[in-house]
């Protein structure tokens, strides 16, 4: 991958949370949003809480209400992770979480653009060390009676894009924004350029990583339900890390945030930019050779050890012996099933056969003990002791004698000539 991005770097956090470093030569750090009302701190407590420990590095509320910014103080002494206060249309809401003490203010320039306060909001957060992020989202960057008019005037600058007319509104928003905050010599920022088109996205990101040096929130905004928005986040957010552009993520979608965050660290696991926690599950892709009921022997097998394994172990879940054999190639543990049952293999060496109700406690088992050889330094990861040999399908997997007089399977023709 190229290297990333040189950027300035902002921290945000105090001593209870531990300091998230954001830009620069820190991680690229994982980001969600609460669904909870903020004014309703059990809920926000737990909800953060529980994001938190899914693996969430920064956490974002809404702050619509007085009554919201007035909750922040609870909710900050009950949490551990750094938390940022939406603000849209009013300012003074902004002017509360800071004194609350929030750790981040993300404002919108689409609904706070008037100057006098905007500089209220820096002024405050200068005096407390808190940085800000400027959300330039395509659905809110200008007035609707003025979208038209300018898209016109500045889409010339960009025609070469799909969507030039928006790039250039958006690009245009953000400078003017920016001035505001460089006129008052602030410059611990994070930018964000939202859309909800997977293209629009890159090309605003991309753009905009030529012109400042501020670090990067990725994002695609409204992407959608889980289904078809991990697609459209993926595609997007994946293509910019994968260019070196990019410090800080949020994978949305329309439905619970844990999945942000696991996708959002699964999406970092496999570019390599995070280190994986857990294993890894590797699955086959279905097909008509199936023998056992892989779909839900998957599901059980990742509930299973994602509550049990810290180390990033392989393990893979083979449905039959055709391909298995060499998508597991490189898996610490694997079971190759057919007929019922399943042949369990640690680093290459075949430990066990067992019936089909039987493979996920044994597999659980073998991980267990896998987990236990490597952190003690008997094994390492990846290091197979002996070449997976591929189960005989008639034999291993079934009872073949009886297959072959039941006439199930063609009698073994090797030397006939």
């Amino acid at each position: 991958m190229p290297e990333r991005r040189l950027t300035r770097q902002i921290s945000l956090g105090d001593e209870r949370t531990g300091i998230v470093k954001i830009g620069g030569d820190a991680p690229v750090a994982v980001q969600t949003m609460t669904t909870s009302f903020t004014h309703d701190v059990e809920s926000s407590v737990a909800e953060i809480n529980r994001l938190h420990a899914a693996g969430a590095d920064v956490i974002r509320v809404a702050v619509p209400e007085k009554k919201d910014t007035e909750a922040l103080p609870e909710i900050l002494a009950r949490t551990r992770v750094p938390i940022v206060a939406d603000v849209h249309f009013h300012f003074k809401r902004a002017l509360e979480a800071v004194e609350a003490g929030i750790h981040k203010i993300r404002l919108n320039p689409g609904n706070i653009s008037d100057r006098g306060q905007v500089e209220a909001v820096i002024d405050a957060c200068k005096d407390r060390g808190i940085p800000i992020r400027i959300g330039v989202n395509e659905g809110s960057i200008i007035e609707r009676r003025d979208k038209q008019m300018r898209a016109k005037e500045l889409g010339q600058f960009f025609s070469e894009h799909r969507h030039g007319q928006m790039l250039a509104l958006m690009i245009a928003k953000l400078e003017e924004y920016l001035d505001i905050f460089h006129a008052k010599d602030f410059y611990d920022l994070a930018i964000s350029a939202k859309s909800m088109d997977t293209m629009l996205t890159v090309d605003a990101y991309t753009e905009i990583s030529k012109r400042f040096d501020y670090p990067l929130h990725l994002g695609v905004t409204h992407a959608g339900p889980k289904e078809t928005g991990c697609i459209r986040s993926v595609t997007a957010l994946g293509s910019l890390l994968q260019q070196g552009i990019g410090d800080t993520i949020r994978i949305s979608y329309a439905s619970d945030p844990i999945h942000e965050v696991e996708d959002g660290n699964e999406l970092l696991f496999c570019l390599g930019l995070r280190e994986r926690v857990g294993a890894e599950l590797i699955a086959c892709p279905t097909c008509g050779r199936l023998q056992v009921d892989l779909f839900e022997l998957v599901q059980e097998v990742k509930r299973t050890l994602q509550d049990e394994i810290v180390v990033p172990m392989k393990v893979a879940v083979m449905g039959c012996v055709v391909n298995g054999p060499g998508e597991a190639e490189g898996a610490d543990v694997a079971v190759f099933a057919g007929n019922q049952r399943g042949i369990i293999y640690v680093q290459g060496q075949k430990v066990a056969n067992v019936p089909e109700n039987e493979i996920l406690e044994r597999l659980r088992k073998e991980c267990q003990d896998f987990e236990k050889r490597v952190l003690s330094g008997e094994s390492k990861l990846g290091e197979k002791t002996v070449d997976i040999i591929p189960p005989d399908p008639i034999g291993d997997l079934g009872s073949g004698i009886e297959k072959i007089r039941a006439g199930l399977v063609e009698k073994p023709t090797i030397g006939r000539t």
